[in-house]
Order: structure tokens, then C-alpha cells, then sequence
């Protein structure tokens, strides 16, 4: 079983009382990988919610068999494969190990049953996914927006 302190350096579980993450505990698992070691690929059933205790994982898509894009990284504390909070999704990227890495995981249908059983946790942490969420959103959408002005013919429109 993973101890409360591991959770409670998870940045998503921040603002959890004690007896909250004392509900988690016995849901979550905690697995060592090692570097540039896979943890899902694009495509899988995205049946696990994850939590980075240390290391580094890279969000990779393959658009050809000669271009990966990096979607971005997740540092140690944050969380990802979003994609299993919603049930019947599939994860949109790879998830890879840039550094050896130890990550907690648990089920994500039986992470949402919690949070739906305890709303005040529930409303905590959805509040914190939202945040964290808009925050990616908007790096994205700044990095696709100064992409698209360098475009030549995006460049003529706009006269530059």
C-alpha cells in the first residue's frame, strides 16, 4: 500500500484532509520504471490514473514512422492519463520514461467511484484537474498560435 506521504506530495492531492487520502490509500499502487521504458502507447485503453513520485515522463506522439512530437513532460508530484477519468477513453499519447522513474497508479473507474461516494473530495480534486488542465491548454495554445504565425502564407495574411 503507498503511505499518505507519498500522496500528499502529489500536487493534485494538495488540499486533502487526512482521512480523505486515507480513502485513497488502499486504492493506489506504486510501480518502478526504468528509463525510456513505456507505460502506456497511443491507442491503449486508458484504465489507469497516474501520479509521478520521481522521475521524468515525456508525452510523445507518433504523427510518422520519422517525426515523434513531444506533447511535454511531467515532472515528479504531478499526474497524468487523464484519458482514464473518463470511462471508455484510450490514451492520445505515449507516456515515456526519460529518467528511471517511480509512479503511483490506481484504477481510474475506481478512483471516480470515490470521488463520487465523498463529493467534497470529488469537487477538490476536479477543481485542481481543471486548473492544471487550463494551464496545459493554454501553453498549447500559445505554442500553436506562435507556430501558426510563422507560417509563410499565414505571414502574408497578416501582412508581415
Amino acid at each position: 500500500m503507498v503511505s499518505m506521504e507519498d500522496i500528499k506530495k502529489i500536487y493534485l492531492m494538495e488540499g486533502l484532509t487526512d482521512q480523505m487520502l486515507e480513502k485513497i490509500c488502499p486504492i493506489m499502487e506504486q510501480r518502478s520504471y526504468k528509463e525510456r521504458e513505456v507505460i502506456y502507447q497511443e491507442g491503449d485503453k486508458a484504465e489507469y490514473f497516474y501520479m509521478l513520485k520521481r522521475g521524468k515522463i515525456l508525452l510523445e506522439v507518433e504523427v510518422s514512422a520519422m517525426i515523434i512530437i513531444s506533447l511535454g513532460s511531467i515532472k515528479s508530484g504531478y499526474s497524468f492519463g487523464w484519458s482514464s477519468l473518463l470511462p471508455g477513453s484510450t490514451h492520445t499519447s505515449y507516456a515515456i520514461c526519460s529518467d528511471p522513474c517511480e509512479v503511483l497508479y490506481t484504477p481510474g473507474e475506481q478512483f471516480l467511484g470515490l470521488l463520487r461516494e465523498d463529493h467534497t473530495m470529488g469537487f477538490i480534486i476536479m477543481d485542481s484537474i481543471m486548473k492544471i488542465l487550463k494551464g496545459r491548454l493554454d501553453r498549447r495554445t500559445g505554442q500553436f498560435l506562435k507556430v501558426m504565425t510563422k507560417h509563410p502564407d499565414i505571414q502574408k495574411l497578416l501582412g508581415l
